[in-house]
């Protein structure tokens, strides 16, 4: 693992430059650019940059779902208010429970749900490791292997289809990270093993976490080929809840910290949007963005080998529910 990425603090500084430097150089979507008729999907949707992207989403017409944990009671009626919408639907559902992903891949099949763009947003960044409801570590459960299931049941269950006509193609974007860079390879002989780990290595099993998301995107586009636009992003340093595990005597730098340096949600959101609305995004897949500026992944997350392997790894994990 580089040092870019390896401390709390080397981290923040990262993203301090990162935000200082520029937004890139693509424009933000023209707020003339509607959805009328689109609907979306939005995980992670109830704080920070999730909340941002169904607000924006739901102001340019589409309708807008909602896929977060229980316990949100009055964020429809808040989103719908932010947007002037009143296309805005609740789904409950929790990342770190396998079964109930599979349940709400379920009742959008029952339901002839039909999505346009995807936009895998949920993350989080533990102070020390637990594990999910399957015994995961929780960001390797949230971070990937959720967005796996939940994709791939919404293709096979033709939730994400192609227009008959061919006109549009279903958007998947997934939120990512530029600490999948400082990641080292993915080790496919401890594959999903659970290792506990504490505050000091946190960030590097984040990173660990966004290779596999950052990979698996990667996988999924070369697998679905042009009927599907496949992208993935890394926001930008955004000032939001993910530091709400750190230490409490950390709390009060951290927050100023990312008061003062990090992008507001609606502006990190940007980038979401692009890939969400714009139409150059739409007519192709891979792209990656890094805030407003479309790069390459990094070498491991490219490696078509490592793509099949993370493929082949996962869906032993998968059996029960693909």
């Amino acid at each position: 693992m580089t040092a870019k990425h390896s401390t709390i603090w080397r981290a923040l500084g990262t993203a301090v430059r990162d935000r200082t430097k520029g937004r890139g150089v693509i424009a933000p979507v023209p707020t003339g650019v509607r959805l009328d008729s689109k609907t979306c999907l939005v995980t992670g949707a109830s704080s920070g940059l999730g909340k941002a992207v169904a607000v924006a989403l739901a102001a340019r017409g589409a309708r807008v779902l909602l896929a977060c944990r229980p316990g949100h009671d009055g964020l429809v009626e808040e989103i719908s208010a932010a947007s002037g919408s009143d296309q805005v639907v609740m789904h409950e559902v929790d990342l770190a429970d396998l079964d109930s992903v599979s349940a709400l891949c379920a009742n959008l099949k029952e339901e002839a749900t039909r999505i346009d763009i995807a936009v895998f947003n949920a993350g989080l960044m533990p102070r020390t490791a637990r594990k999910s409801a399957q015994g995961f570590e929780l960001m390797f459960a949230v971070h990937f292997l959720a967005n796996r299931l939940l994709a791939e049941r919404m293709v096979a269950d033709g939730v994400l289809a192609p227009s008959a006509d061919g006109d549009a193609r279903p958007r998947l974007i997934f939120v990512s990270s530029e600490a999948h860079r400082s990641s080292p390879p993915i080790d496919f002989e401890q594959f999903a093993r659970f290792t506990p780990y504490g505050l000091k290595d946190g960030l590097k099993h984040y990173g660990v976490s966004k290779l596999h998301l950052t990979t698996y995107a990667r996988a999924l586009a070369r697998r679905l080929g042009d009927d599907f636009a496949v992208h993935s992003l890394c926001p930008g340093p955004v000032n939001s809840k993910m530091a709400r595990e750190a230490p409490w005597f950390l709390k009060p730098l951290v927050s100023l910290i990312m008061r003062s340096f990090f992008l507001t949600p609606v502006k990190a959101a940007e980038a979401v949007l692009h890939l969400a609305c714009a139409e150059d995004a739409g007519s192709r897949t891979g792209i990656y963005l890094h805030m407003m500026r479309e790069k390459a992944v990094s070498p491991l997350a490219e490696d078509v080998a490592n793509g099949r392997q993370l493929i082949e790894h996962s869906d032993t994990l998968l059996t029960h529910y693909l």
